[in-house]
């Protein structure tokens, strides 16, 4: 059964940093690609980078570009997002999810690609 915890979300102030973390248990990183994503109250849930199984390769949303690095330990299971200068605007509930289809050649950051998701880390970034 495939699982997907996250971890690390906070209270942060403007400009601060948070690294997140998304351990998954049930099945290897090295077959399934991973994603980041993040949905604010009243908003649709947005994709924020991810990574592909076969080779590290990533992808980020234009707006977490130069801020937002998402990194994998393969050895300990677990999909990092390390944030930086956050803002206001990066406060939501934070999810990893995974298990996309298998054709794709790259990863996504489409929700609806995704089947299995964590719970979800609240981050808020405030004064």
């Amino acid at each position: 059964q495939l699982q997907l915890v996250e971890s690390g979300g906070g209270l942060v102030q403007p400009g601060g940093s948070l690294r997140l973390s998304c351990d998954a248990s049930g099945f290897s990183l090295d077959y399934y690609d991973i994603g980041w994503f993040r949905q604010a109250p009243g908003k649709e849930r947005e994709g924020v980078s991810c990574i592909r199984s076969s080779d590290g390769s990533s992808k980020s949303a234009d707006s977490v570009k130069g801020r937002f690095i998402i990194s994998r330990d393969n050895a300990k299971n677990t999909v990092y997002l390390q944030m930086n200068s956050l803002k206001p605007e990066d406060t939501a509930v934070y999810y990893c999810a995974t298990d996309t289809p298998q054709w794709l050649s790259m990863c996504v950051m489409t929700p609806y690609d995704y089947s299995v998701w964590g719970q979800g880390t609240q981050v808020t970034v405030s004064s």
